[in-house]
């Protein structure tokens, strides 16, 4: 009996095998069908990377106003503030660049009013006679050969004009263009008027006739200055690191500031100021 018992239990490979795969696909020899394809699984450095790419700024898509994904709260409330400032940016040029435009019409249109008001300006030199006009253009030329100005015989014989048609008579009027020619920053000044020049500095022309010795280490020139309508003292102090000048010179000082001592008017050379030499030659002549 027991060996009838043990029989009935037996069982077949191929029913062992069977019962074993269950539900798997089975070959024709009713086994089961083994997958061979490999299984690939991303490295320690491969999941690393992953993680810093997702959680980097710039690798990170813009989701239009959702929550941008890999990003925590603070790395997404600094791309946002970033995006903001770029706009922020980007709308002050363009508006700048409206404001130029703005600015550059304003000043076109400025510039053309003032030529249309130079053009109807008439000419005073056509409102005189003849006669008058002739005397007005020798005097500007005159003017011109005397003083070294800005002004041109034009302008001269416009400004005498003027005043002539105001009512002044025409020797008042010449002297009168002469001293606004004058007191203009930049005029060679006659040294003997120097004292009736209302400005704080003035340029001479003149040649150095004495040379003193300073009297003290800032000074590092004194001496004396004269043309034709008179002489003065200048000082060029050491501070200014002009050029040094010497007796028999014919010089130029433009921008001399004006000093008082004693009632006499002299003139001192500072930084600010320039010397030229009119006879020297030019080292590329």
């Amino acid at each position: 009996m027991s060996s009838n018992n043990s029989s009935s239990k037996v069982v077949t490979v191929d029913e062992q095998a069977f019962e074993q795969a269950g539900d798997k696909p089975v070959d024709e020899g009713r086994f089961p069908v083994v997958d061979e394809t490999p299984e690939f699984e991303a490295t320690v450095e491969q999941e690393t990377q992953a993680k810093v790419d997702a959680n980097h700024p710039d690798g990170i898509a813009n989701t239009s106003g959702s929550r941008i994904h890999g990003a925590t709260l603070a790395q997404e409330e600094r791309i946002r503030a970033r995006e903001e400032e770029l706009e922020r940016i980007s709308a002050q040029a363009e508006l700048g660049q409206q404001d130029g435009r703005a600015w550059r019409t304003r000043q076109k249109v400025e510039e053309m009013r003032r030529d249309e008001r130079t053009d109807t300006q008439a000419d005073p030199r056509a409102k005189l006679g003849r006669e008058t006009l002739a005397e007005v253009n020798q005097y500007a030329q005159r003017l011109a050969d005397d003083v070294d100005s800005s002004y041109t015989r034009a302008v001269i014989a416009k400004r005498i004009a003027s005043r002539v048609l105001e009512g002044a008579e025409l020797a008042d009027a010449v002297l009168d263009t002469k001293d606004e020619m004058l007191n203009e920053a930049g005029t060679i000044v006659p040294i003997g008027r120097l004292e009736e020049i209302d400005r704080s500095e003035v340029s001479v022309e003149g040649r150095i006739i004495e040379l003193w010795e300073p009297a003290c280490p800032s000074q590092q020139q004194v001496g004396l200055i004269e043309d034709d309508s008179g002489r003065t003292k200048f000082t060029i102090w050491t501070a200014s690191r002009q050029t040094k000048v010497s007796e028999g010179d014919l010089v130029r000082f433009r921008a001399a500031a004006k000093n008082w001592y004693n009632g006499r008017c002299s003139i001192a050379l500072t930084r600010w100021s320039e010397i030229r030499f009119p006879e020297r030659s030019r080292w590329w002549e």
